[in-house]
């Protein structure tokens, strides 16, 4: 959805069904009992041949009335006339909370910009604003850094560099004059390339969106820019968001470049880990920030269902997708979340009245927080264990009381039906005109294959399937009302769970496995307290530092 007068939009799109719809459209092929009983046997139904005969008149008018649907041009950014809402009828928001800076550290010392590369945005935007370095360095440092690096890691798919250095200019000459923006002012970054970016392309990571302009920014980047944030690169992501395999390869870990980032956020994640961007924007539907924040070793924010805006962005799944921060540090999620979130009149899933409250020195002690103790007792790796044992006690260490509690026990599966469905729903063009056998990814766990068997699930079963998520989200509205914080291994059920329900999530670095491996640490809390497992997991980042680490190729 773009910014558009509807006033004016309407006889534009007059003439564009005048001028696109066929004068006579074909007439569909007429059903046979044979053909609707084979059809029903796919979906495991059975019904007598006298129904059937019943059926035939209905699914002919039907099938007709499709086919009039597809001669209706629609953009592939419209969204269905339908929302999700993740608070429960009667369920209410979190009450108004200050969001508190983050206390300032000792600034860095150094001979040249090179050695901050892998300083968090709290420390880099600290030496901004004491005037100790410039945007202007700060961004060509990244640009350097990117151009040197990418090729390894496959993280680049388009570099900014021409309105990277026109607000870097922008930023330093405000930071002089006192107008400093808040604290992501001239600070560079990257964004996954599914969100709108004028006078760059917008591929999606996919060969038949490989040449894709959009002549508008994402509200994403529109926020950012508002912050002072200095774009420097469109990273790279997994074909329509799916995997790290995108038309230019596969993107990789900084740890281990023989293994992939994961994805789909694979770019953001990449160059976040590799020192390339001081911060990335990452988008996840079933995991797509937290695995390759985990795979990078980098922290991961998750926000809830409608804290962000997602107008200007690809969608996957309306009811699913939801926009993040990818960081070196939990501050730093916070500090970046803070400029992105809001409500937006582009997209009417965003909630209007979310507080977002951040206290990184409050207490632990005045949270519950639940270790989902089943998940870490079902890991049978002894590196793993030990390492996720370690983690606990470090979470003790900073002050936290642990309880061991457990799940709900809710069938999943069947609920993934809607992010099928909604999937091929976004992509139906190209899976009916064969582009997406363009994809290098043809596996028969691939988009191409998904998209063409989606189309076998009945409307009905969708809707079932949507029923069932209201009472994933009545059991889980439940069992977290004990709890502020819950806290898991990456493996764990919570990951879905929570992105069906809508509740947010972060991930931190924790150890490593062989070495090269980084393991993650997963806290989830209640809807719009992100606040709460990010003072949590910040609180695990003061007393350890996993964070900190740099992969040792990319060093400085």
């Amino acid at each position: 959805m773009r910014r558009r007068d509807l006033t004016r939009l309407l006889p534009a799109l007059a003439l564009v069904l005048a001028e696109s719809a066929p004068a006579q459209p074909a007439q569909p092929t007429p059903i046979t009992t044979q053909q609707l009983a084979q059809a029903l046997a796919l979906i495991g139904l059975e019904f007598k041949d006298a129904y059937l005969e019943l059926m035939l008149p209905n699914l002919t008018r039907t099938l007709a009335n499709i086919t009039d649907l597809r001669t209706l041009p629609i953009p592939l950014d419209t969204p269905p006339a339908f929302r999700f809402d993740p608070l429960l009828p009667g369920q209410k928001l979190p009450p108004t909370a200050p969001f508190l800076a983050t206390p300032p550290a000792v600034l860095p010392r150094f001979k040249k910009p090179a050695e901050l590369a892998f300083q968090p945005v709290t420390q880099l935007a600290a030496l901004l604003r004491a005037r100790r370095l410039t945007s202007r360095q700060l961004t060509t440092l990244y640009l350097d850094r990117l151009k040197e690096h990418s090729p390894a890691l496959t993280c680049t798919v388009t570099l900014t560099e021409a309105k990277a250095l026109d607000a870097a200019a922008q930023a330093d000459r405000e930071l002089r004059q006192g107008k400093p923006r808040g604290p992501l002012h001239g600070i560079p970054y990257g964004v996954k390339d599914l969100f709108a970016t004028k006078g760059y392309k917008t591929t999606w990571g996919a060969e038949p969106f490989a040449d894709q302009t959009l002549d508008y920014d994402a509200t994403v980047v529109e926020r950012c820019d508002k912050a002072g944030a200095v774009l420097v690169a469109k990273l790279s992501m997994g074909a329509l968001a799916m995997g790290g395999q995108w038309f230019g390869g596969v993107t990789k870990t900084p740890w281990n470049l023989e293994q992939t980032s994961s994805g789909s956020s694979a770019g953001s994640g990449a160059a976040t880990a590799a020192g390339l961007v001081a911060f990335a924007i990452g988008t996840e539907t079933l995991g797509s920030i937290v695995t390759p924040s985990t795979r990078c070793g980098i922290t991961g924010l998750r926000p809830t269902f409608g804290r962000v805006s997602r107008h200007g962005a690809m969608a996957l799944s309306w009811t699913m997708d939801k926009i993040g921060p990818m960081t070196r540090s939990v501050a730093d999620a916070m500090l970046v979340l803070r400029a992105i979130q809001g409500p937006d009149p582009l997209d009417p899933t965003t909630q209007t009245r979310a507080p977002l409250a951040w206290s990184p020195t409050a207490p632990l002690s005045r949270l519950k927080i639940g270790v989902l103790q089943a998940d870490f007792d079902k890991i049978e790796d002894p590196e793993r264990k030990q390492i996720y044992t370690a983690a606990l006690a470090s979470l003790t260490k900073a002050g936290a009381r642990l309880a061991p509690v457990a799940l709900p026990d809710f069938p999943l599966a069947g609920l993934l039906l809607m992010l099928s469905a909604e999937g091929a729903a976004a992509f139906d063009d190209i899976t009916r005109d064969d582009r997406v056998a363009l994809l290098s990814g043809q596996r028969p766990s691939d988009w191409p294959n998904s998209f063409r068997s989606s189309r076998t699930i009945p409307a009905v079963e969708y809707i079932r399937s949507a029923r069932a998520r209201t009472l994933l989200m009545q059991a889980w509205s439940k069992f977290q009302t004990t709890w502020d914080v819950l806290v898991s291994p990456t493996g764990s059920p919570s990951l879905t769970m929570t992105n069906l329900t809508g509740h947010p999530q972060i991930v931190v670095p924790c150890g490593f496995v062989n070495g090269n491996e980084p393991v993650g640490l997963l806290f989830t809390s209640r809807l719009y307290e992100e606040g709460k497992m990010a003072r949590v997991a910040h609180a695990f980042q003061s007393v350890t530092q996993w964070h900190r680490l740099m992969p040792p190729q990319f060093k400085v």
